[in-house]
Formats: C-alpha cells, structure tokens, sequence
C-alpha cells in the first residue's frame, strides 16, 4: 500500500478524505507538466508542432480505459463546457427528467434552458422513483450524476442499462465526475449516449481537462452550433463536420491533456481492477462504522450498493475539529463530507473514527 501512496507527498501532511472536492497531483503528471512547460519555454511554435501528437493520445487512452471508440471522444475543458454545449445543440424544446438535488452544474444547465422539466427523488428508492418518472412522462432525455456529490448515492447502472433498453428513444446523459477513475467501466455496453467527466476529481488529472463519451446513434439528434479552427485540426477531426470537433472549436491546451494522459497512464499501471477493490474495501468499511455511529442519513444506509463518499451528520464545529487534526474533508449540504480513494488506508479511517468518538458525534 505504501508504495502506491509514494507518488502523493500531501499524504505526508495530511489524512486526505476529500476527493470528492478535489483530486491529488501525482507526481508522474507534476513531472509531465514540468517538463512540458520546460520544453514550451525553449521550443515555443516548434515544440507545440506535436499538439496533435499530445491530443491523440489523450483521446486514445480515454477510450482504451473507457471502452469507447476514439473517434467519439471529445476532450473539453471541463464538465459545464460539455453539459452546456450539447444541450445547445438539441434541435427541439424536449422534456428533461432529472434528479432533484442534482449536481449544481448539471441542473442548472437545463433549468436555464426552455425546457419542459420533471424530476425524480434521490432516495434509498432512487431506482424505483425514476422507473416511475419514466412512466408517467417518457421524458426526451435523462441528465444525471452517477454519483450523487452530496451523500455518494451511486446508480444501479444494470438499472440504466435496462432502462435503456426499455425507452431507446431515450437520450440518456451522465455526469461522471464523481464516478470515473474508481471502477472498471465499459461505455460501449452502457445504457449511456453521453458521459462527460471532468478529470481533477478521481482520476487526478488537475484541473482544466475533461472528457466526452458519445454513442455513434446521437450524431443524429445533436448538432452542436460551436465551431471553430479547432474544429478540423488532428487526428479523428480531419474531415469537416466531424462530430467531436463541434466539441472542440479552438486551441486545446497540450498542458492540460496531456497531463490527463499522465493520470491515465497511471490507472493503468495500477490497475483499475486494483483500485476498485481497495475504495470498494474501504467504503464498505466505512459504511458499517458510520452505521454503527448512527452518523449517516437512512437513505444512505438502506441502499446495498453505494460510493465511497459519505455525508456524516456533523457541522461547523465537527468540520474545524478535523481540520486541526489535518483530517481534510469538506462542509456540503449542512454535513461533513468525507470520501475514500485508492491511496487511503484503513489506519486512516480508524484515525478518522477516534477523531470523531473523541469529539462526542
């Protein structure tokens, strides 16, 4: 364990229970971007020649690890940029289902467009709410978390695909950010037509860089209206009105992507397979703890499957008493939010239990 945790110095200072906010900088992406900038400095137009060659593999690794044709990825700045993009190329004034309580960033996407709007409840019925929504008003398309930011609710993404299956005309779209990077995912089996993820969360990639996963069929139904030089420049973009190239209209910052690439090539070298069995571990653990506390919200408790991100009743005055204990977590939702990666260990969990007993939650 200790040596997947080398690469992370800011484990040295602190017990870092705070991913959900924000990603670490591996040391393998810091050199990347140390050396990308260096070779900048004494290269200027020469070095940045090979933007193409950057880009190109950053698409192709996003799609190995993601199972999703290269030619279908878009690489955009972040989630919102994506979100917001592909909603304006939506030819009509659909009905949108979404979850109550969303992601900011994901909702307010659509409420701020002139669509007709329904919603479903997150619950420990999270699945059977939605099922019903379906139902009763066979919504034009679907945006949601697969993980929920402020209690972990994870999707039952066997429910999507069958889902799917059940309303094909159905565009189904899914915020991953709280999701990529912490288990082995297939997007070509998926119930999905779009995944977007920005990257400084789990796969800690830093920040500025995101990806887009989109089915062939949406080509279709989407014509996004953002075009620019960008638009035809690279590999996977040559021809004009290329899909992904609508997503990618101007410069691409080799900096970025290409640090994305590094965090990528890391996952890799672990193991994703390694990674979701360890916070699969961890959260487990974490669970039956908190349970047993009686810090966690029923409909947390009552699911079988779930995240590893945790909202523990606690306030102001909780979240302080971590921080001098350099436990990193955050305040959302009027809780204390603490969530697990792969680098964390079960000595860090127990610390954070003493710290909590301690305090008298």
């Amino acid at each position: 364990m200790e040596n997947l945790r080398k690469g992370f110095p800011v484990l040295e200072q602190y017990t870092y229970l705070n991913t959900a906010a924000s990603g670490l900088l591996p040391e393998a992406v810091w050199e990347f971007r140390q050396n990308h900038d260096l070779d900048f400095l004494l290269g200027a137009s020469v070095f940045k020649e090979k933007q193409a060659e950057v880009l190109t593999e950053t698409r192709e690794l996003v799609g190995e690890v993601f199972k999703c044709a290269p030619a279908r990825v878009a690489l955009v700045p972040n989630f919102s940029f994506g979100i917001n993009t592909l909603l304006e190329g939506l030819d009509k004034h659909p009905k949108a289902l979404l979850l109550k309580n969303d992601y900011p960033s994901l909702n307010w996407a659509v409420t701020s467009r002139n669509f007709e709007i329904e919603y479903a409840e997150i619950n420990e019925n999270l699945e059977e709410n939605i099922a019903e929504a379906f139902k009763k008003e066979q919504p034009d398309f679907f945006a949601f978390s697969i993980v929920q930011y402020l209690n972990g609710i994870k999707i039952d993404l066997g429910f999507v695909n069958k889902l799917k299956q059940e309303y094909p005309d159905t565009l189904f779209i899914a915020d991953a950010t709280q999701y990529c990077g912490t288990e082995e995912f297939n997007f070509e089996e998926s119930g999905l037509d779009v995944l977007i993820c920005s990257t400084y969360k789990w796969l800690n990639a830093g920040y500025g860089n995101a990806f887009m996963l989109l089915k062939k069929e949406i080509e279709k139904r989407i014509s996004p209206k953002t075009l620019g030089f960008g638009s035809l420049r690279g590999k996977y973009k040559a021809h004009e009105g290329n899909f992904i190239g609508k997503f990618e209209p101007g410069h691409q910052d080799t900096l970025n992507y290409g640090s994305l690439a590094e965090a990528l090539k890391l996952i890799k070298k672990i193991g994703i397979k390694e990674i979701s069995a360890r916070i699969e571990s961890l959260s487990n653990k974490a669970k039956s703890e908190f349970t047993k506390m009686d810090l966690l919200e029923e409909s947390v408790v009552n699911r079988k499957i779930h995240s590893s991100i945790f909202n523990i009743k606690g306030g102001e005055k909780l979240f302080r008493h971590l921080q001098s204990k350099n436990i990193i977590t955050s305040m959302r939702g009027g809780g204390v939010r603490v969530s697990f990666h792969y680098f964390n260990t079960e000595e860090e969990l127990h610390f954070l239990l003493k710290q909590l007993r301690e305090f008298g939650v």
